[in-house]
């Protein structure tokens, strides 16, 4: 189903080698995560996704079964090791083999540096990398035994650039893309590729109030390509990285951001 803040956005991408391989999804409660289980669906992927609200994940599960895609929900925060493992156990009883880890679940709220106290470290910080380790970690262990996989984590534009009042956020995304590296590395004699997508502005799933979709408008002017990426945009990428078409990269960091990170400053402004 198209975004229906930007049909015209649609994606027509087929990616037929990824039909009935198995994918986790986290975060897959509102935004990104939404957009890459749909995705991955339409190409007739498996699917367990995964979120902390366990009512809006299971009615955007019981959507995507809507359309004929399979997809079941497991309730759990990654950040905690039993969360890790309770969806790590519900993907193996669901699909018995797992091609695919999407990891996308974040907390996404921090604070400036002078504000960032020890509660608020933990939260933006610790948990962020938590969420990727844990279940990256119980994952990796499975592909090695099947021979293969791909790892693919979700590292928004802030580990590159960084954002006024978001330090702990930030500097988590920077940690996960050094980890995409390292893990690409250390899995490569094991068939496994571990790369990132890093997406920038972004749309939400559904429609936003008027003076929201105005403000985002106005936020788009800076982006080179002259608006705010879909959750469809995201989840091709991640689609193009797990199909045979992306079979000699790992280790990457792919921005999805329409050019926002390549320029200096934005249009109009000049150093």
């Amino acid at each position: 189903m198209a975004d229906e803040l930007n049909p015209a956005a649609a994606v027509s991408a087929r990616f037929p080698d990824l039909a009935d391989k198995t994918a986790i999804v986290s975060g897959t409660s509102r935004g990104i995560g939404c957009g890459i289980a749909e995705f991955l669906g339409r190409q007739g992927m498996r699917l367990v996704l995964c979120a902390r609200s366990a009512e809006a994940g299971e009615a955007f599960a019981a959507e995507l079964r809507g359309a004929n895609d399979e997809a079941h929900f497991v309730a759990a925060d990654l950040s905690t090791p039993e969360g890790a493992r309770r969806v790590f156990d519900a993907a193996l009883a669901r699909l018995g083999r797992i091609h695919l880890l999407v990891n996308n679940a974040a907390q996404l709220r921090s604070r400036p540096f002078l504000e960032l106290d020890e509660q608020s470290y933990h939260d933006s910080f610790e948990s962020n990398v938590r969420m990727i380790y844990g279940l990256s970690f119980l994952v990796a262990h499975h592909m090695v035994e099947a021979g293969g996989g791909n790892i693919i984590h979700i590292s928004p534009v802030g580990g590159l650039r960084a954002h006024r009042g978001q330090a702990g956020y930030d500097a988590s995304k920077g940690a996960i893309n050094a980890l995409t590296r390292s893990m690409a590395l250390d899995l490569a004699p094991h068939g496994i590729r571990v790369n990132a997508v890093a997406p920038g502005l972004t749309l939400g799933k559904r429609a936003m109030r008027p003076e929201w979709e105005k403000k985002l408008q106005d936020r788009s002017v800076g982006i080179p390509l002259g608006r705010a990426a879909t959750p469809e945009d995201v989840g091709a990428a991640v689609a193009f990285l797990a199909s045979d078409a992306g079979s000699y990269i790992t280790g990457q960091i792919l921005y999805v951001d329409g050019g926002l990170t390549a320029q200096l400053t934005p249009p109009g402004i000049y150093i």
